[in-house]
C-alpha cells in the first residue's frame, strides 16, 4: 500500500487545534454559509467581522448576531486594505483569519486568497479547495473532547456522516471523565512536584500527538531513580491506555480516591487494577417492555437485557413463555399487585430495584407491553433518575396496536377508520375515567377495562340518570362493532366478536382470560362480521409457531441439498 505522505499529489494535512480567543476573523459575504462561519468563530471565542454591502438579503442569523453586538458589520464590498486595518492592535491591525463565502467562481475569491497567502493570513474559500490554506473539520464536541473529520474538501457530506458514525460509538459522558482524569493528573503532578520529584514531568508528556514510549511497560525497580520520578504519571497513563472506555466514563471521585490509595499501598499495576474490586461497580437499570405475549415479539435489545441482568423485577402479567427465557442463575421477582395493593407493590419494587443498584447490580425492570403506555414507565424513570441511576428505556410492542392485528382487526381502514384512540378503562386508585365521545371513523382501544366492562359500556351508551347538565359528548350506538382480545399472540389467544349491546353477556358466558382488552369501532367487522349472530368466539393463535416450523423445514432442506 502506498503511503499517502509520500505522494506529492496528495500531501497529508497538518491537523491542529487553534486557540483563537479574541482573534479577529474576517468573513466576506452575508449568505447562510457566512452565518455558519460566524457561529463557529463565536463558539471558539473569536471576534467576527462581516464585510458585505447592505443589499437587504442578509441571513437572519447574521442579522441577530449583529443586532446583539456580537458581530461587527462593515456595510460595503471588500477592500484590499481590510486585511491590514481591521485586525488587533497587538498584531499591527492584521486580521488573524479570513473566510470567503462567495464561492470559487466569484472574481473576488482568488484575489483575496492571493492577498492572504502573501500576508501569511490563513484563508478559507468556500467550494474552492485550491484557494484554501486551511479547511474546517466536521467536529464532535463533548466538554474537553473534540473530534474532527476532514475529507480535504472532497466530500463535506461524507465527513459529516463519518463524524456521526464515530461519535455514535463513543460512550456518553466521556468529556466528564476526561475532565476528572485531567484533574487527577494535575493533582499527581502537583504532589510529586511538592515532594521534589521534578516538575518537568507534566509538561514533557503533555502532547496528544505523541504515542507511548517503547519503555511504557518496562518493569520499574526500586533502584531506578529516574523512573521513580515518573511512576505516578506512568501509572495514570496505564489506566488511560488499558481500561475500557465504558469503565473510564463511569469513574467517580470515590473511585479516584480508591485508585490513589491503591497506588500508595504499592499496587502500581494499573492493568491488574482494572479487574479488581478497587473500582466500585455502579449498578445499572434497564426499563423494558416484554411485548404482547409471544417471546418472538421481544426486541433483540430486551432479549439481551434479560440474559445480562443480575436481577429481574417483572410485572405479574408478563407471560410465562417470556419468563422462561430468563437464565436459572438470575434472581427474579414478580410484582405482588392485586386490586387495592398496586401502589404498595409498586413502592416495594422501586425500593427493591434501588437496593440492587446500590449494590452494583444490573437490574431489569420488565413490564408487559410498552413501558410508557399505561405502565408507570415515566414514573419509574423519574424515581431512579433522582436516585442517580437514569434507566435505559427499551420499547415493547404494545398490545394496544398488536392485539387487534392478531385478531384480524385493522386499526385503520380506508373508508372505515382514519384515527386510533388508546384509552385506559381504569384511572388512578381505580376511578373510572371520562369516556370518549363517539366518532364514527375512530377505532378505540381500551386497556385495563375488562374487569369493569359493564360499567364502561353503560358510560359509553348512556348518560347518568342523576346528571341533568347538558352534554357535549356523543353517545356510542349500541350496535357499534367491538371485540375482546385476550392473551394476544399466544397459543391460547381468544377473540370475542360482537357489538356493544351484547359484549357484556358474551364476556360473562366466555369467562375471563387475562390479560385482555376491548377494541371498539366499525373496523372490528371489516374482515370478520358475525352478521346475524350475537357474538362469535375464536380460540387459539399459532401463526408465529407456524413460522418457526417453516424456518426449521427450510433449514433442513438446505442441509439435505448440501450433503
Amino acid at each position: 500500500m502506498k503511503d499517502a505522505s509520500s505522494d506529492p499529489g496528495h500531501p497529508v494535512p497538518l491537523i491542529t487545534a487553534w486557540n483563537v480567543e479574541s482573534q479577529v476573523h474576517l468573513i466576506v459575504g452575508a449568505n447562510p454559509l457566512a452565518a455558519a462561519r460566524c457561529a463557529k468563530s463565536l463558539e471558539a471565542g473569536a471576534l467576527p467581522i462581516v464585510i458585505a454591502p447592505d443589499t437587504g438579503d442578509m441571513h437572519f442569523a447574521l442579522s441577530e448576531h449583529i443586532a446583539t453586538g456580537a458581530v461587527q458589520w462593515v456595510r460595503r464590498d471588500f477592500q484590499d486594505g481590510d486585511l491590514t486595518s481591521l485586525g488587533r492592535e497587538e498584531v499591527d491591525r492584521v486580521v488573524d483569519t479570513v473566510f470567503v463565502t462567495l464561492g470559487g467562481n466569484h472574481p473576488l475569491s482568488p484575489h483575496i486568497s492571493k492577498l492572504c497567502r502573501r500576508l501569511r493570513i490563513p484563508v478559507n474559500v468556500s467550494d474552492a479547495p485550491e484557494l484554501c490554506s486551511f479547511t474546517l473539520l466536521s467536529t464532535y464536541s463533548d466538554g474537553p473532547l473534540h473530534i474532527g473529520i476532514t475529507t480535504s474538501g472532497r466530500g463535506c457530506k461524507l465527513a459529516s456522516r463519518l463524524r456521526r458514525e464515530i461519535s455514535a460509538f463513543l460512550p456518553p459522558n466521556l468529556g466528564t471523565a476526561i475532565d476528572r482524569l485531567g484533574a487527577v493528573r494535575r493533582r499527581l503532578w502537583e504532589e510529586d512536584n511538592t515532594a521534589g520529584l521534578g516538575g518537568e514531568v507534566f509538561d514533557a508528556e503533555d502532547d496528544d500527538a505523541t504515542g507511548q514510549k517503547h519503555t511504557f511497560n518496562t518493569l520499574v525497580t526500586e533502584s531506578d531513580v529516574a523512573a521513580a520520578k515518573t511512576r505516578r504519571m506512568r501509572w495514570l497513563s496505564q489506566i488511560c491506555e488499558y481500561w475500557p472506555l465504558r469503565k473510564l466514563v463511569s469513574i467517580s471521585d470515590a473511585d479516584i480516591d480508591a485508585i490513589l490509595k491503591a497506588y500508595s499501598s504499592g499496587k502500581d499495576n494499573a492493568k491488574g487494577a482494572m479487574g479488581s474490586e478497587m473500582l466500585s461497580q455502579k449498578g445499572k437499570i434497564v426499563l423494558a417492555g416484554s411485548g404482547p405475549g409471544h417471546p418472538d415479539l421481544l426486541t433483540r435489545a430486551t432479549y439481551n437485557a434479560i440474559h445480562n441482568a443480575d436481577i429481574i423485577l417483572a410485572d405479574k402479567l408478563v407471560p410465562a413463555p417470556v419468563l422462561d427465557l430468563i437464565p436459572r442463575r438470575t434472581e427474579v421477582h414478580i410484582a405482588r399487585k392485586f386490586p387495592g395493593n398496586a401502589d404498595q407493590a409498586q413502592e416495594e419494587f422501586l425500593q427493591m430495584g434501588l437496593a440492587a443498584l446500590r449494590n452494583g447490580r444490573q437490574v431489569l425492570r420488565l413490564k408487559q407491553g410498552d413501558p410508557y403506555l399505561y405502565g408507570r414507565g415515566a414514573e419509574e424513570f423519574d424515581f431512579f433518575r433522582k436516585e442517580g441511576y437514569p434507566p435505559v428505556v427499551l420499547p415493547g410492542i404494545t398490545s394496544a396496536m398488536s392485539a387487534s392485528l392478531f385478531a384480524d382487526i385493522p386499526a385503520t381502514h380506508r373508508g372505515v377508520s382514519d384515527q386510533v384512540l388508546v384509552c385506559t378503562g381504569t384511572g388512578r386508585k381505580g376511578a373510572a375515567p371520562e369516556p370518549p365521545t363517539y366518532v364514527p371513523t375512530q377505532t378505540v382501544v381500551f386497556l385495563m377495562a375488562l374487569h369493569r366492562l359493564s360499567a364502561l359500556v353503560e358510560s359509553l351508551t348512556t348518560f347518568p340518570a342523576e346528571d341533568s347538565t347538558p352534554h357535549s359528548r356523543t353517545l356510542w350506538p349500541k350496535d357499534t362493532p367491538c371485540a375482546i382480545v385476550e392473551r394476544a399472540s399466544c397459543p391460547d389467544q381468544r377473540v370475542i366478536r360482537t357489538t356493544l349491546e351484547h359484549v357484556c353477556l358474551a364476556f360473562e358466558a366466555a369467562g375471563s382470560r387475562p390479560p385482555g382488552l376491548l377494541v371498539l369501532g366499525a373496523s372490528c367487522h371489516v374482515l370478520h362480521n358475525p352478521q346475524d349472530q350475537r357474538w362469535v368466539i375464536e380460540e387459539g393463535f399459532h401463526g408465529l409457531d407456524e413460522l418457526h416450523g417453516e424456518a426449521e423445514a427450510a433449514t433442513e432442506a438446505v442441509g439435505e441439498s448440501t450433503r
